[in-house]
């Protein structure tokens, strides 16, 4: 079996699977946090390579319904909006047997270009965070992921910059890079239920 996690330079999925047994890379224009097999460039160059499942983080900034009242605010964004979005549609029906591909809540701009909305959204208190942030997955012959340690009560109780810690992250060089890493607990569940799945039932080509 073998993994591909497209835009992903934090290495966490690609390292969840690998500590499965399960041969995975990652690939992203900047290089890996994370030492591992990670291939810098454009996931068009790699992404015909026969991988059994792929799971892609395009970048979510003009398409997430947070940043919708700037599309017509900021010169030139509604065109790096489309760009955006026939970036996702093409990972979404790259030639994979199985995939997932993430983003937050996406504004209507995106999704007719997309063509559907997301299969599953699920939240970080689902996996063992007390966190809230939106996760949605758009999903190709893969199951809806089960909640693993849902701390949502613990979540509650902690102050809003606590709870909604990623919301919160202060300015900074780094604050993208921050808000965009896989919650461990999520990358867990990939790796332990859609890995388990495809070596179940097979891959589906």
């Amino acid at each position: 079996m073998r993994v591909l996690v497209a835009c992903e330079f934090s290495g966490r999925v690609r390292d969840a699977f690998i500590k499965r047994g399960i041969a995975a890379v990652s690939c992203d224009l900047l290089p890996t946090d994370s030492p591992g097999p990670h291939y810098q460039g454009d996931i068009r160059d790699i992404l015909d390579d026969e991988w059994d499942l792929m799971i892609a983080h395009p970048p979510c900034t003009y398409l997430a319904n947070s940043g919708v009242s700037w599309l017509y605010r900021q010169e030139g964004r509604w065109q790096k909006m489309v760009d955006g979005a026939q970036f996702f549609k093409m990972l979404l029906e790259a030639d994979v047997p199985h995939i997932a591909v993430e983003n937050p809540i996406m504004h209507k701009y995106a999704v007719e270009i997309i063509g559907r909305r997301q299969n599953q959204l699920v939240q970080p208190y689902m996996f063992g965070h007390p966190e809230r942030k939106a996760t949605c997955f758009w999903l190709k012959n893969l199951p809806l992921l089960r909640e693993t340690d849902n701390v949502k009560a613990e979540m509650e109780s902690l102050p809003k910059s606590k709870a909604q810690r990623i919301h919160y992250t202060p300015p900074s060089e780094d604050r993208w890079k921050i808000r965009s890493i896989t919650f461990q607990g999520i990358a867990e569940a990939m790796a332990s239920q859609w890995g388990d799945y495809i070596m179940t039932v097979g891959v589906k080509r």
